[in-house]
């Protein structure tokens, strides 16, 4: 782990020369400064470089310690950047291009500067939620390539989402998070788990018109820059029911002491339509998603991700609760103490594995 506690990077300094000449070439300037990137979820090498014209880029790359999931990532994203350009130049950073050079690949960005929140500001995330409605309106009945994970793909994968609590252990497991209380969250689970899975379900049978989705909205891949909403990193790109992306981002600003997930979604709504009955299928998936995660052992590499799912479970389990009319689930109180606070830990603007992983 490095010393900030957070995933290890390499310093630029330690670069391959290769590399960090083949930079110089493609940006026809020296570097002067490369400083490390630190946030999201993931060892992914991210820089932020200042060339010697004063010009800023933003560097991601995979590199010989990279997993097959980070390499994989890389490769997704980098098709986005090279053939949606038309349907995200708006909302991304723009793409100075890529390459390979022995065992890395490289990709140049647009450096749009450190993070916007949070803190979360009650005005800033109205103005992001607005935008966001602008970015599915604006994909609205577009048309799609092939090779987009289609809506079915993912929305019966997450239809299927509390599928897993049918292992008593694993049940057993999640009530285990809350401690002392662990019997009441048990009882809690085998009476409500019935009215999520059925909910999770619905998302099965979701027709209508899809939109472009981002799949990872949350503050360390967004910027707020000059008035306009910037997306970034983009590789769990696809198609589907636009409350996807809204029921994700609503929930992230709850977790990083944000206004509650209701306030995101009713200024999301001032610029685009949500349906109730997808609303709750995509709330209890997302909660299902968390009780699926949360209480799993760490993954190595990735200190931070188990504490800050457990916080996402708090969020989006209480959501679902409200929506779907089921008793309050106060035993999530009795979480680590710890976990109730807001999400304050996520230090910079990084090149994150899905939080999902």
């Amino acid at each position: 782990m490095s010393r900030t506690g957070v995933e290890p990077k390499p310093r630029w300094e330690t670069v391959p020369r290769e590399v960090r000449r083949e930079v110089e070439a493609r940006l026809g300037a020296p570097v002067r400064r490369g400083n490390r990137v630190w946030g999201g979820y993931g060892p992914s090498p991210t820089y932020r470089l200042r060339l010697a014209d004063g010009r800023g880029v933003f560097l991601k790359a995979v590199a010989p310690a990279s997993n097959d999931f980070m390499r994989a990532a890389y490769a997704r994203e980098e098709r986005v950047y090279r053939e949606l350009s038309v349907l995200i130049a708006d909302w991304a950073p723009a793409f100075l291009g890529s390459f390979a050079s022995g065992s890395w690949n490289v990709m140049l960005l647009e450096d749009l500067g450190p993070k916007s929140a949070p803190p979360w500001t009650p005005g800033l995330v109205r103005r992001v939620a607005h935008a966001l409605g602008d970015f599915h309106r604006a994909t609205r009945g577009a048309t799609f390539p092939d090779w987009l994970p289609p809506p079915e793909r993912h929305l019966l994968t997450e239809a299927r989402l509390w599928e897993w609590t049918r292992q008593a252990a694993d049940l057993q497991a999640l009530a285990n998070l809350a401690g002392d209380r662990s019997d009441e969250a048990l009882r809690w689970l085998e009476s409500a788990r019935p009215v999520l899975q059925q909910a999770s379900r619905s998302l099965g049978e979701v027709v209508g018109e899809s939109v472009l989705l981002h799949r990872d909205v949350r503050s360390d891949n967004l910027r707020w820059v000059a008035g306009k909403l910037r997306l970034l990193d983009w590789p769990h790109v696809g198609v589907g029911p636009a409350e996807s992306d809204v029921v994700e981002f609503a929930q992230s600003v709850t977790v990083e002491g944000g206004p509650e997930p209701e306030t995101v979604l009713g200024w999301y709504a001032e610029r685009a339509p949500v349906r109730p009955a997808v609303l709750d299928g995509v709330v209890a998936s997302v909660a299902g998603f968390f009780a699926e995660a949360a209480w799993r052992p760490e993954i190595p590499g990735l200190p931070r991700l188990r504490p800050f799912q457990q916080r996402q479970l708090q969020v989006t389990l209480a959501w679902a609760s409200r929506r779907l009319g089921l008793p309050r689930p106060d035993w999530l109180e009795g979480m680590d103490a710890d976990l109730g606070r807001p999400c304050q830990n996520l230090l910079s603007d990084g090149s994150p594995v899905r939080i999902g992983t």
